[in-house]
């Protein structure tokens, strides 16, 4: 679907309800925004139900295997990532 919008004064952009409707984006919905030379693109971010978080985990899980992690070398990751940032 291509639909033509405006940006107002204050660098807003309105979506247009037909965008709004098809993708059940409401007020207050959260977007991450990439820019790449002269394209923007919005993402809607949404969080995971609990069964899709759970398929993301398995997957995670898989590949950590597949990679030869052990349970230590992620605790090991996560204290190096903490520890980085104070």
């Amino acid at each position: 679907m291509t639909l033509f919008t405006t940006m107002s004064s204050r660098g807003q952009i309105v979506l247009p309800k037909k965008i709004r409707t098809e993708l059940k984006l409401d007020e207050g919905t959260p977007f991450i925004v990439f820019s790449d030379a002269d394209n923007i693109l919005l993402k809607p971010v949404k969080m995971p139900c609990r069964s899709e978080f759970s398929g993301l985990l398995h997957k995670a899980r898989e590949w950590a295997r597949a990679a030869g992690m052990t349970e230590e070398d992620v605790a090991d990751a996560i204290k190096a990532v903490r520890k980085a940032k104070k």
